[in-house]
């Protein structure tokens, strides 16, 4: 008999490649939870329509052995009040608990849940990488949101016994990406003269191909159970280094201005891009030993093979 594997947030930008990857296997049906019919799902792959507000009890889980839970509300730049909160855990934190127990009652064996290196926290000090078992620090109602769903996921697995598996990704990038990874983009492709030639930072970045083969490592792999893992390309680099390598693969060398940090976050304080600056100059580091250990798991693409990917795309 076939595994069969739920697979939410289907269309998304994860979603939608972990449905691309699994619909290649042979011994796997896929059930894709999509909004509306017709949503350009690869052939074979089963679609399950789900409302604007969807009910985990209206979700059939007849002989479904695994679920990948990739559907959230997403981050939202400067969306910090109570009432974002609020919202953020309408979807992030109950639905995820709702569809778990529903799946765990159901006999479901594992449950896969795409959280973020947002319950880490937003930056790192230099060559102080986080780690998948540090102690949460999340921020913003995006991270906060994730964290409540993964303490309240641990409760489901002990109280049904259904094995959950958490993976926490860096920033994720590959074709199709969107946000400002994409701004970047657009950036180096108008040749626009950037004042990021001094940022000397260390961020961790994950393409969408290495995110996706350590998702579906996690599927069954034995030593994944009730088990968080951090994932990245195993490189790290900064917005400087970045921009280059990227324009390098585009074709569109990056016009790059040494300005100093300090006087790029004060000119963003003044124009009320403060997030924006920091991400741009901050640190974010992960550690991926743990994954790399407990599961044999190494990056299946290089940074600048996940660049070329992406540019091609573009």
């Amino acid at each position: 008999m076939k595994k069969r594997v739920i697979v939410t947030g289907a269309t998304g930008f994860v979603g939608s490649a972990v449905v691309q990857r699994l619909s290649t296997y042979q011994d796997m049906d896929v059930v894709a939870l999509v909004r509306r019919k017709n949503a350009g799902l690869p052939k074979g792959v089963l679609a399950a329509i789900v409302s604007d507000n969807p009910s985990a009890a209206d979700i059939s889980f007849d002989n479904v052995s695994a679920v990948v839970h990739c559907a959230a509300r997403v981050h939202i730049m400067n969306e910090n009040s109570e009432e974002s909160l609020a919202e953020f855990r309408k979807v992030n934190v109950k639905f995820t608990l709702d569809l778990a127990r529903c799946a765990a009652q159901a006999g479901v064996k594992r449950f896969v849940f795409i959280s973020s290196i947002k319950v880490n926290g937003e930056e790192t000090s230099p060559g102080r990488p986080f780690h998948a078992d540090d102690h949460p620090a999340p921020i913003d109602p995006y991270g906060i949101s994730k964290m409540e769903a993964e303490q309240g996921l641990r409760i489901v697995s002990a109280e049904f016994g259904m094995q959950v598996v958490i993976i926490r990704p860096v920033l994720v990038y590959g074709p199709g990406v969107k946000a400002n990874f994409r701004s970047m983009m657009r950036w180096l492709d108008r040749k626009v003269p950037l004042p990021l030639g001094a940022i000397h930072n260390k961020r961790s970045l994950v393409s969408i191909d290495n995110l996706v083969d350590l998702i579906v490592t996690c599927l069954d792999h034995p030593h994944a159970a009730n088990q968080t893992f951090l994932v990245s390309d195993g490189e790290d680099v900064s917005t400087s280094e970045l921009l280059i390598r990227m324009g390098k693969a585009m074709g569109k060398p990056a016009r790059l201005i040494p300005i100093p940090s300090l006087v790029i976050n004060a000119v963003a304080f003044m124009l009320g891009r403060r997030d924006v600056a920091r991400r741009l100059s901050s640190s974010l580091q992960v550690d991926i030993t743990k994954t790399r250990e407990l599961l044999g798991w190494s990056p299946v693409q290089s940074l600048d093979d996940g660049l070329v990917k992406t540019a091609k795309e573009f």
